[in-house]
């Protein structure tokens, strides 16, 4: 191998795992001046980060288990998030039906107290008791409702930003690429790396960080000279998208009898998102699906509150993701602490491993933040923390409408609903496929719903799409909309532009 190839092989920081914790390390490293780069065996977001109820949350419920640290730290993030990608978030008010005999209205009110005032509020609005009206969706004899603000997002996307802005600042991204191995070897580790047509390659890295989600433990067993212990326990979290059961903008947020809680979200326009469940799994992540005893029990919750029944032919589309979670002896699943922690080994002399447990989507920056700080003693020449200021890609813009406004003059021979979710999917980066097309002839095919050819070629050759389900269900969630008949062209097309 030339000299050249050798220091092309040779990286400050190896990041395993695509998900939003492994993408945020990735850009906050890559953003400090370090070589970086970021393997993931299959999709980036194709697991646990894709998975979740899409919310930006301090965790109303946490408080319950004394994780103030944990809320205070996930409410001054939700600020720091909207401004950063206002394009795929935004605020979203939530309401809590009343029910005396699960909670009573002193600790709630307590609970609304602390979560309105552990963090500074510029973008989000308080909370308040409301009365249940004739009109509302809730059954009529829930009189009492309390409202207060969170923020929803899109996770996935989310994942392929935080990538995008790692590349730009000259990290590689590498899906569908697999750790087979790790050696150490004086002060690096010496990695083979094997691809989804089953290339090997070598690399050697300073630093491994191992954000590895549900396959972390996994991960440690292919490092050689690496003992640990099993940190974490794994919990299924299942959720089912029915037709809009409401017309207005509102979530709600539904206690049950056995403890845990249901959301119920306004979903892409035209459904309704209903989750989690939490429980127990174990087995392989990538085979988790949700279970009809979980389909029953978010029917019946919901059932429980709202005048619209639903049944399980109402269910459009379900999904599972498994959450790392940090153990602990005798508590329940949903009692689980969704903080994270850090194990760090090696010195000056030797390689360098950082595993990443735990965490949630709302905290990932400050988790990146924290996780590249810990690696300083390792890189003196290494920049300050910068991600708490500036806009993912897509981003740099502060109204949304407005945006939508300059789209519709710009290009108004699109689809106003076209336009629309463009603006909240890409933002300004909807511009790099949009660019110099006149008509929706020079958008190539639509694939069904609006989903164009020009799309589709953006997202393969730039956002790392390269099957069916990453542009379908992860980079955007059409999905819902397209027949099968439309599947199959789309798959046609796919395969075309993925054959040599």
């Amino acid at each position: 191998m030339s000299e050249q190839a050798i220091k092309a092989s040779e990286y400050d920081v190896l990041v395993v795992g695509g998900g939003i914790n492994g993408a945020g390390i990735a850009a906050d490293a890559a953003g400090r001046g370090l070589k970086v780069l970021l393997c993931e065996k299959a999709d980036l977001g194709g697991a646990t980060s894709s998975s979740s109820s899409k919310l930006i949350h301090g965790g109303l419920r946490y408080l319950e288990h004394y994780e103030f640290k944990l809320v205070k730290e996930a409410l001054a993030e939700r600020e720091v998030l909207l401004s950063k990608a206002p394009h795929i978030m935004w605020p979203l008010r939530f309401v809590l039906p009343h029910q005396p005999h699960l909670r009573p209205a002193w600790m709630i009110r307590i609970g609304l107290f602390l979560y309105d005032n552990l963090a500074k509020r510029r973008i989000f609005s308080g909370s308040k008791k409301i009365s249940n009206s004739t009109q509302s969706p809730l059954v009529e004899d829930i009189s009492t409702c309390f409202e207060y603000s969170d923020g929803w997002v899109d996770d996935a996307r989310l994942v392929i930003l935080n990538a995008l802005s790692a590349q730009a600042s000259g990290a590689t991204i590498k899906p569908q690429t697999e750790v087979v191995e790790a050696k150490k070897s004086e002060q690096r580790w010496l990695v083979t790396l094997k691809d989804k047509q089953g290339k090997h390659s070598q690399i050697s890295a300073r630093a491994l960080v191992n954000a590895a989600g549900p396959w972390a433990i996994n991960l440690l067993d292919k490092l050689h000279d690496t003992p640990h212990q099993n940190a974490m326990r794994l919990v299924k979290g299942s959720h089912i998208i029915v037709n809009r059961l409401y017309p207005t903008d509102e979530a709600y947020i539904l206690q049950n009898k056995d403890g845990r809680i249901v959301f119920v979200i306004p979903f892409e326009e035209d459904f309704s998102l209903i989750g989690t469940t939490d429980e127990d799994y174990q087995g392989e992540p990538a085979n988790v699906q949700i279970s009809e005893a979980e389909k029953d029990y978010l029917i019946a919750i919901t059932n429980q509150y709202f005048k619209c029944k639903i049944s399980h032919q109402d269910i459009v589309h379900c999904y599972s993701g498994v959450r790392p979670l940090l153990e602990e002896q005798n508590s329940s699943p949903q009692e689980l602490s969704r903080d994270y922690k850090f194990q760090l080994t090696g010195n000056k002399n030797s390689p360098v491993l950082l595993n990443v447990f735990g965490g949630k989507i709302t905290t990932y920056r400050k988790l990146a933040e924290q996780a590249v700080e810990r690696l300083t003693p390792f890189f003196k020449d290494m920049g300050k923390a910068w991600t708490k200021h500036g806009s993912l890609p897509g981003g740099n813009f502060t109204d949304k409408d407005a945006l939508l406004h300059t789209f519709t003059h710009v290009y108004p021979w699109l689809p106003s609903v076209t336009t629309k979710r463009y603006v909240r999917q890409y933002g300004l980066l909807c511009e790099r496929f949009l660019a110099n097309k006149h008509s929706l002839e020079e958008m190539g095919k639509d694939f069904g719903d609006g989903l164009y050819q020009a799309e589709v070629d953006y997202l393969m050759q730039h956002e790392w799409a390269s099957s069916i389900e990453d542009i379908l269900w992860r980079r955007t969630k059409q999905g819902l909309r397209l027949d099968n008949h439309q599947k199959a062209a789309l798959q046609l097309y796919i395969a075309k532009i993925n054959t040599p």
